[in-house]
């Protein structure tokens, strides 16, 4: 049996230091480049669709690399992983500042995926070596502290990119994750292995999602390029479709698998799922698409608004999503889950549907922007609470690992469909789509969301105790 011991004080204030240096980091990393996209797309001469993909692939990356290093984690130690998964993110992060072309900015983005499955296991090292209570504030600390550095790089990468160029907007945050990583290994106590659950890793479910996502994201990304070659196209469906079916097979058959799909004829879970997919699909229609507005002529419909100015103009929106965590939490507690949800998704609705129609002034699309992550943040929140309370406690990792995964795809569907249909609608010889794809990218997402609410009524009402 493995016996852990809280370290001495100054060691764990130590150590919880620089996990938090590490959040901040990672946090700054991550996010360098959703306000800079219309940037990159200019220098590397990306289409909309191919702009989209470099927007997600961070994300997809994340989903599959964290269920397989909580499993590294049971059977090497936390520490040990943490460290060696931001070995690859440093990689990656130097791949994408020298990057000269799309392809390797996308290797460098996918590298730098493995920071989503880091985070959660410093959650599990700061409960493994504080006491409860103090691990609790530990917890709260790095993650504000990781929305913080979220925050910093949304408003950095654009004067860094500007004033230097996009290649430093990477180098500087991934040295800043070098140092943290450095004070990680040097600071915090050596955690020994827990005892593994007697299975191995889900090696094939990992191969065959991550051929699923990445075929699905040629699909959508690729299918206004591929009407003219309907054979290309019909072959890439027939992959998805193999690719799709073989992995739900070897999920369902698989001792330990990495997404447990029988979760899902839980009806809590279901719905959970389902309801995240639809919410996910409309959150990143607004994430994706208010960027490309602010950055579009403002001698065309837009107001050709600078890297720096984009990142300035998203922080209101990124304040809002950090304050639904909160606020979704006290709702749930007071009101269930289904209340809360229901609120969210007619909020989100609304944002959508009022940037359709009103987006002339730069406050409207701050405004707007700024509802959809409150309404986000306040649906994601009580799905999670609501998924992880209506399980037994040892499925909990299971069931939230299936809703995250759900998320990724959602997400991903959300910012390739308008990705493709700005691409679609940017007139030939032009690179500025046209004002009516905006709308359609924006009203699509709202029809999608509005189905939520039919969803909602399966929903429990409470949560279970």
């Amino acid at each position: 049996m493995t016996t852990t011991h809280a370290p001495a004080l100054p060691i764990g204030k130590a150590a919880v230091g620089a996990l938090g240096a590490l959040a901040v980091a990672t946090g700054a990393l991550e996010s360098v480049v959703t306000p800079t996209l219309p940037l990159l797309q200019r220098e590397l001469d990306m289409s909309p669709a191919e702009g989209a993909l470099l927007s997600i692939v961070l994300l997809v990356t994340g989903a599959l690399v964290t269920p397989i290093a909580g499993k590294l984690g049971d059977r090497y130690g936390g520490k040990r992983v943490v460290v060696r998964l931001m070995a690859v993110v440093c990689a990656g992060g130097l791949v994408s500042a020298l990057a000269p072309n799309l392809p390797v900015l996308l290797l460098g983005q996918v590298l730098q995926g493995a920071m989503v499955g880091a985070l959660p296991l410093s959650f599990i090292l700061v409960r493994e070596h504080l006491p409860a209570a103090e691990s609790k504030v530990a917890i709260g600390l790095v993650s504000g502290l990781f929305v913080g550095g979220a925050m910093a790089g949304t408003l950095a990468a654009g004067p860094v990119a500007e004033g230097l160029s996009r290649h430093w907007m990477f180098a500087l945050p991934t040295f800043a994750v070098i140092g943290a990583t450095v004070l990680v290994n040097r600071l915090m106590p050596h955690d020994p292995p827990r005892r593994p659950d007697g299975t191995g890793i889900d090696w094939p479910g990992l191969v065959l999602l991550s051929g699923t996502l990445v075929t699905l994201m040629l699909v959508l990304g690729l299918a206004s390029d591929l009407v003219a070659q309907p054979l290309a196209l019909v072959a890439l469906i027939v992959l998805l479709a193999a690719f799709g079916t073989g992995w739900v097979a070897v999920e369902r058959r698989a001792p330990s698998p990495m997404v447990d799909l029988r979760m899902l004829t839980r009806p809590a879970v279901g719905t959970s799922c389902v309801l995240t997919f639809l919410i996910c699909v409309g959150t990143s229609a607004a994430t994706y698409l208010v960027p490309q507005l602010f950055a579009v002529p403002a001698d065309a419909y837009g107001f050709g608004a600078s890297a720096t100015e984009i990142g300035f103009f998203l922080l209101p929106g990124a304040l809002a999503a950090s304050l639904a965590g909160p606020i979704s939490g006290i709702g749930v507690r007071r009101l269930g889950p289904r209340a809360v949800v229901t609120a969210g998704v007619l909020a989100l609705t609304a944002g959508l549907l009022g940037l359709a129609a009103v987006h002339t002034e730069i406050w409207h699309l701050v405004a707007g922007k700024a509802l959809v992550g409150l309404a986000n943040g306040l649906c994601v929140t009580a799905m999670v609470t609501s998924t992880a309370t209506s399980v037994d406690r040892g499925d909990t990792g299971i069931a939230t690992g299936l809703v995250l995964v759900t998320r990724v795809i959602g997400f991903a569907v959300g910012v390739q469909v308008t990705g493709a249909i700005l691409t679609a609608g940017t007139p030939s010889g032009s690179k500025i789509p046209a004002e009516s794809a905006f709308v359609t990218g924006l009203v699509l997402a709202a029809a999608v969301t509005a189905l939520s609410l039919l969803v909602l009524r399966t929903m429990s009402k409470g949560v279970k105790e």
